[in-house]
């Protein structure tokens, strides 16, 4: 069975945040790191850093709250390991009409969909977030 870090992480924020913890503590990767900056950038993480050592890295992310609810209540893992979705600029549309958020994997590193379309460039893309 293949299992999906991403989605493994994307769980355990989600669950965190209905759970209503301070923050989340998951194994490092590089993009991991990118899509915990790229949520603190986008206000749905407060504070992230990755803590130990060599073998045992792992990021620490603090979670944010709306007045009653948490910020991050679902996601769609869109790209999965066992099936690839591209999408050009012009297939790039907004999530939950705006208050989601689409990460496309670019040539640029991740973004959202809606810097994808200000650099009108198109790329895998990850997951939605509202």
């Amino acid at each position: 069975m293949v299992t999906d870090p991403i989605a493994d992480f994307l769980v355990q924020l989600k669950n965190a945040s209905s759970a209503k913890k301070e923050y989340v503590v998951a194994p490092f990767s590089n993009v991991k790191m990118e899509i915990a900056k790229l949520l603190e950038r986008e206000g749905y993480i407060q504070n992230v850093s990755q803590k130990g050592k060599k073998v045992k890295k792992y990021l620490y992310c603090e979670l944010v709250y709306g007045e009653k609810s948490p910020k991050i209540n679902e996601f769609k893992r869109v790209s999965k390991t066992s099936r690839r979705v591209y999408v050009g600029v012009h297939d790039l549309k907004p999530v939950r009409q705006g208050f989601g958020l689409a990460v496309v994997s670019t040539s640029k590193g991740l973004m959202t969909s809606g810097e994808a379309r200000r650099e009108k460039i198109g790329g895998e893309l990850m997951f939605n977030l509202w």
